[in-house]
């Protein structure tokens, strides 16, 4: 029914109209595709992340109820947090737990005591560039200078109120 919809929707545009609007809403059309004007690229989507209460109990969830391969509990002492990589095949879920009492996550949990969705991590082709160009576009960012994430790549996190809402973490590729 939906797409009988969208094709009544869209049957009175031109054919150069419809192809705008069906490209708009396609997953791939704006993969890897640089901003203007810009040195770098924005490309797939990493991980999203999950700030857990109990991190045995959502492991088990992930591994035990639903079937997923996860990696095993890693400390990031620099980050104030222990992740769990679940790996879905198109991208990954990072399960957050505090570690230490001044990690992020526990300020997190004491919002949203059941946990929840914490932030979003988008790869780039050149870190240094982005943050950069970002910056320039009024863009703030959470560190002064990249560190070291989780996967060993070098990563910075920009302030949700420039992002609609939304914590996001960039990765280089």
């Amino acid at each position: 029914m939906a797409s009988t919809l969208l094709k009544v929707a869209v049957s009175g545009l031109s054919r150069i109209s419809c192809y705008g609007l069906l490209r708009a809403h396609s997953t791939t059309s704006y993969l890897h595709q640089g901003v203007p004007g810009s040195l770098w690229k924005l490309g797939k989507l990493n991980h999203v992340a999950i700030a857990v209460p109990d991190m045995d109990k959502a492991t088990a969830l992930y591994r035990d109820v639903l079937g997923a391969t996860v990696s095993e509990k890693l400390p990031l002492p620099e980050h104030g947090v222990y992740t769990v990589f679940v790996e879905l095949g198109n991208t990954k879920l990072e399960l957050l737990h505090p570690l230490g009492e001044k990690s992020p996550i526990s300020g997190f949990l004491q919002k949203n005591k059941a946990g929840g969705m914490h932030h979003i991590c988008i790869e780039v082709d050149d870190i240094n560039a982005a943050i950069k160009d970002l910056k320039v576009k009024n863009i703030r960012t959470l560190s002064g200078e990249p560190r070291i994430g989780a996967h060993g790549k070098p990563v910075m996190f920009l302030h949700p109120k420039d992002c609609d809402g939304v914590l996001v973490e960039l990765e280089e590729a």
